[in-house]
């Protein structure tokens, strides 16, 4: 995946991986300072089925990770079944 570009639109709560001009997939979230609630998973239709959305996904937890200050909120459905296919990950995750 080394083509596409992942970046924290922060002005627009969510994380976006890109392929050149093209929007390939967005990862939205809520960050209230301590954790960041990670709301909604989606892949532009014609690119889905190639796992753009765990690519997002991946890249949006590491970065969250490598802040160190912050837990994750798996709201969206994608992203709680990720972690689950992911418990390697799991230390970052908010307690419920």
């Amino acid at each position: 995946m080394g083509e596409f570009d992942f970046s924290n639109a922060r002005e627009a709560s969510r994380y976006e991986l890109r392929r050149g001009d093209d929007l390939v997939s967005v990862l939205d979230y809520r960050d209230d300072g301590a954790t960041v609630a990670l709301t909604r998973a989606f892949t532009v239709p014609t690119f889905r089925g190639h796992g753009y959305a765990a690519e997002v996904t991946d890249r949006a937890v590491a970065e969250i990770e490598a802040l160190g200050d912050r837990r994750v909120l798996p709201v969206c459905w994608y992203v709680a079944d990720w972690f689950a296919e992911h418990p390697e990950r799991a230390g970052v995750l908010a307690e419920r």
